[in-house]
């Protein structure tokens, strides 16, 4: 039986504006934890997408989980809401200011899509995650259990607080 190695990453929250930015905090420190800082700034950005889609327009409820599966050399980034309303993409004009996340979503990944899920749905998109060292996949078994948003906004904290002043180069 062969083995495949992964690591996962869990944040429950309410899809409320200043939480979304302390996810998006998080996912980043997770990626470069996890030495893919290369999907950083595409992670960051559909998630935040997918947020923002459950802030606007998910009812009853805001709460929604974001979980991070990396499983070999594929990345997939999942926002789990309770509104049963699968989204759909929509030609915005280009006098508005918003319309645009699931085509967003569509041109930053490689693929992605959504499923209903019990009394909700899942949105979902994938990222190519051949930034990792294989040896690294590997030996790196961990399962990332879900942690409270203080916990997991900590950890972002303390992984900015390390690499502020670091020169780049």
């Amino acid at each position: 039986m062969i083995r495949q190695p992964s690591r996962h990453c869990t944040v429950e929250l309410q899809a409320v504006p200043a939480r979304i930015g302390h996810v998006r905090a998080i996912v980043s420190a997770r990626l470069r934890h996890w030495h893919l800082d290369a999907l950083v700034d595409s992670a960051a950005l559909g998630v935040t997408e997918l947020l923002a889609n459950v802030h606007r327009h998910a009812r009853p409820s805001k709460r929604c989980t974001v979980e991070l599966h990396l499983l070999l050399d594929q990345l997939t980034v999942s926002v789990h809401d309770e509104d049963p309303r699968l989204p759909h993409i929509r030609t915005a004009g280009s006098w508005e200011t918003c319309g645009r996340g699931l085509a967003l979503i569509a041109a930053l990944s490689e693929s992605w899509g959504m499923r209903p899920d019990g009394s909700g749905k899942v949105v979902w998109f994938t990222l190519p995650a051949l930034a990792a060292a294989p040896e690294e996949v590997r030996t790196d078994h961990a399962h990332w259990e879900p942690l409270s948003l203080e916990d997991n906004v900590r950890t972002a904290a303390d992984t900015r607080s390390r690499t502020r002043g670091a020169r780049v180069g």
